[in-house]
């Protein structure tokens, strides 16, 4: 009988292998298992990978709306500014996709590819120097950080107060992360960190109207699609979704690759010839986000079980990443693994990640770089797991050079 209770919240704070060893108990279920909740509104688990994948492309039936990132809605009144593409549907979310899409092809990407290998080369030269460091601190973020800022046109010197505001709002997509006195206090802080980074982004793309360069902000302004422009809004909203899906998963990501690469050193000996199918192996063991949710809008069967309008399902990507109906030797890590339809980028349909080709490019860039110039690189002491069930991050990670 499987343990329902470890699907709350402190189900999180157990060591990844015991998570697993429940997710394999879930997936041999006979049937989608029911996580009740004290207080609130309880989901099912779907933790199949073939279950994953048909509820993600069928958004008909699983609706992103009103929320794809939290197990309970945003507190009033904040709905406007965390209403991100993630939680839309169609034709809403058709409209932003069309015109984002464009401001995400490799052509346009390209341009920003001599300032990702620059900032990867200063960074793993900064290794050098110290030789012990964090490399949460001195790698992962400050790549993904710098790299998102930069395309958006952002100046770092706003870095510092905009990811101030940025981990808050992260840490609010886990409801019980942030206390306060009241209600009321709690939603006039979150409207607070939300509108200093919409501000922040208003401000420019005023500036980038008048005077477009060469960044996001500018094609982002100055897109028509049919006549359609998108609102300061849409683009705040769209600057809330890159730094959570780009930066955040990204930066986990990279350094889930190096505490992997430590732990199997035969592996590591082959990444430099397989980088392509390592940085996809990388993402499927990491999966740094954990789970979406979807709401059920019409009774619907999916895989002989009918979900009825009005339930709650979490599509959780970490368990379908572990599949062993679609795995061949799930737990093992092989950077040489193919084919490898993970998915750690969104299982297909509507919703599939618009940055995947911008992350890929970062890890190629960044492990090509660091493991040729320092083949031994490795982990020193064991990763400090953020403590949060939707982001499968690390938040510090003791590194040195052999």
């Amino acid at each position: 009988m499987v343990n329902k209770d470890l699907m709350t919240a402190s189900f999180w704070t157990q060591p990844p292998a015991v998570r697993d060893e429940l997710f394999a108990e879930l997936r041999a279920a006979d049937g989608p298992v029911f996580c009740p909740r004290e207080g609130t509104v309880g989901f099912y688990a779907l933790t199949r990978h073939a279950d994953v994948v048909e509820a993600a492309r069928n958004p008909g039936a699983f609706s992103s709306e009103p929320s794809a990132v939290r197990l309970d809605d945003l507190p009033a009144g904040t709905e406007k500014y965390g209403g991100s593409m993630e939680s839309m549907d169609d034709p809403r979310h058709a409209r932003l996709r069309r015109i984002i899409s464009g401001s995400f092809t490799p052509r346009i990407l390209a341009r920003f590819e001599a300032d990702i290998q620059e900032r990867v080369t200063r960074l793993v030269d900064g290794l050098a120097d110290r030789r012990e460091s964090d490399f949460v601190e001195t790698v992962s973020t400050p790549l993904t950080v710098g790299t998102a800022f930069s395309m958006m046109g952002i100046p770092a010197s706003a870095g510092q107060e905009l990811m101030a505001a940025v981990n808050i709002v992260l840490a609010i997509s886990d409801s019980g992360n942030l206390d306060f006195p009241s209600p009321e206090a709690r939603e006039a802080f979150i409207k607070e960190k939300f509108a200093v980074m919409h501000g922040f982004v208003a401000d420019l793309a005023e500036v980038r109207r008048k005077r477009p360069a060469e960044d996001l902000i500018s094609v982002l302004v100055t897109a028509n699609l049919d006549g359609e422009f998108l609102t300061d809004l849409e683009l705040g909203r769209f600057f809330t979704l890159l730094v959570a899906a780009g930066v955040e998963t990204t930066r986990h990501a990279l350094s889930h690759g190096v505490h992997l690469l430590t732990q199997n050193p035969a592996q590591r000996a082959l990444l430099l010839g397989a980088l392509p199918t390592a940085v996809d192996e990388i993402v499927r063991c990491a999966t740094p986000v954990a789970w979406v949710r979807r709401n059920v809008t019409r009774d619907h069967v999916l895989h002989g079980y009918t979900y009825r309008r009005g339930d709650r399902v979490l599509l959780y990507h970490c368990s379908a990443n572990q599949d062993e109906g679609v795995f061949r030797n799930p737990r093992a890590f092989d950077v040489t693994r193919s084919p490898n339809p993970h998915v750690g980028y969104g299982g297909g349909g509507p919703h599939i990640c618009l940055g995947a080709h911008l992350a890929r490019r970062q890890m190629t860039t960044l492990f090509n770089e660091l493991y040729t110039r320092f083949p031994g690189f490795h982990t020193t002491d064991q990763p400090t797991w953020v403590k949060a069930s939707l982001v499968n991050g690390i938040e510090r990670l003791p590194c040195a050079i052999e």
